[in-house]
């Protein structure tokens, strides 16, 4: 798309479709996809009333934190985005320098297990639930300032144990890989 090439008014109801579609757009990515700049999107975000990024990340995470029965809402890293109890669960990780080391910006392994490891304690239907045996691989480093996508999936439960795979994805590039094995204690 050229910047001629469509309207404001059309520019607009695209952008908008496009969040309704992918609400965890960020404002950079937009702007590359409607070939205009990161301001002009900030602008028709403004006039359209879509808030920004972490806003609609907040909206969508609020009402999944009262579905968690094994942990706090401050206990969870990362924005739980979708959640289906015993089912799956996305969550979401806005990486910085502070979880980084500071001589290569290469993003902690605690950073990134803890997204995992509280994603699958969060989508199981458990009041307490706890660890038991975590296999798990980084697969490539993550540089701070990069988003984080976890998803999860319970694969088996059986009693009081569960099996949840996580899968940790940068711009559709898997970086980390889980597959935990989780007790329910009462």
């Amino acid at each position: 798309m050229s910047r001629a090439s469509i309207s404001k008014k059309e520019r607009q109801n695209n952008l908008l479709e496009k969040v309704k579609e992918d609400p965890f757009m960020k404002d950079e990515e937009l702007a590359e996809l409607f070939n205009v700049s990161i301001q002009t999107v900030r602008l028709d975000r403004m006039e359209l009333g879509i808030p920004e990024l972490r806003e609609r990340i907040k909206d969508v995470a609020s009402e999944n934190y009262d579905k968690v029965k094994a942990l706090d809402s401050k206990e969870i890293v990362g924005e739980l985005v979708d959640l289906t109890l015993g089912k799956k669960g996305i969550s979401i990780l806005e990486t910085n320098e502070s979880m980084a080391f500071e001589r290569n910006k290469i993003i902690r392994g605690h950073f990134i297990y803890s997204l995992a490891e509280t994603l699958a304690i969060s989508v199981i239907d458990a009041k307490v639930a706890l660890i038991g045996i975590a296999n798990i691989k980084y697969k490539s480093p993550v540089i701070a300032g990069a988003r984080l996508v976890a998803k999860a999936e319970v694969k088996r439960s059986k009693a009081n144990s569960f099996i949840v795979w996580v899968s940790i994805q940068e711009k559709q590039v898997e970086v980390f890989r889980g597959k935990f094995i989780l007790v329910s204690v009462d």
